[in-house]
């Protein structure tokens, strides 16, 4: 519950974002009890809209998980450095706390929460576009920081020298459960329709700038160095976002 409390009253600006510098991203993962999806719904309207009416400045989204098993939502900020952390809560938070407690947490099974730090040399330039609405997440737990920094270096530099350039963000997690991944990639789509969209993947592009011979050792090198792996998508709830 109080980690819950925490994110709703402290942490700015909710959003997936890069800049040229790297940031901090804050996830919180929230797990909905079985059946109660449209309450826990109601309850973050009803906190967003106790936020604003106080004249709140923190801005947030939430993100619900396509697939996998479950109702989850994925909260996440952005800190440009540690020292954020050590901010109190702003007026409008501590106004609107109570509806947390009773309208939001009686419908939470668990929340789970992590920090990562972006990576600007391996990811695109800018932040997503304004548009985006969908966000595909690859993770991965990996057993040699070297190997893995060549892997995704290299395909990150074939990605920026393509005409439409790397789409996405890397982000390196600060700790965390053993079940957590070390590193993920985040991918934007503007909806699930351009999901349709033909587009060469991210080892056929390497092989056009580097030939076969290459690309299947920095396959085998990849593999070799990633333990697990495993991936979901993201929907915008806009109605639950600022």
């Amino acid at each position: 519950m109080r980690k819950l409390l925490f994110l709703m009253l402290l942490l700015p600006l909710l959003v997936v974002s890069q800049e040229n510098e790297s940031v901090l991203l804050n996830l919180s993962e929230i797990t909905v009890k079985n059946g109660h999806n449209a309450q826990f719904i109601e309850g973050v309207k009803a906190w967003k809209e106790c936020y604003l009416e106080n004249n709140g400045e923190d801005k947030w989204n939430m993100w619900k998980r396509v697939q996998g098993e479950g109702t989850v939502y994925t909260m996440t900020s952005i800190m440009a450095n540690w020292a954020e952390m050590d901010e109190k809560g702003d007026a409008a938070g501590k106004e609107c706390r109570m509806i947390v407690v009773n309208l939001i947490m009686p419908h939470v099974k668990s929340i789970h929460y992590n920090i990562a730090s972006s990576m600007p040399a391996f990811s695109r330039s800018g932040p997503f576009p304004e548009d985006t609405e969908l966000v595909r997440v690859y993770n991965v737990k990996i057993n040699n920081y070297a190997s893995f920094m060549e892997c995704i270096k290299g395909t990150s530099s074939a990605l920026k020298n393509t005409p439409e350039g790397n789409r996405a963000i890397w982000y390196n997690v600060a700790g965390g459960a053993p079940e957590v991944a070390d590193y993920f990639v985040a991918i934007p789509f503007k909806n699930f329709a351009e999901l349709d969209v033909k587009r060469d993947g991210v080892w056929k592009i390497y092989e056009k700038a580097n030939g076969k011979k290459a690309t299947d050792a920095l396959i085998a090198k990849f593999r070799a160095t990633v333990d697990k792996d495993w991936s979901y998508m993201y929907s915008l709830n806009k109605a639950m976002s600022n």
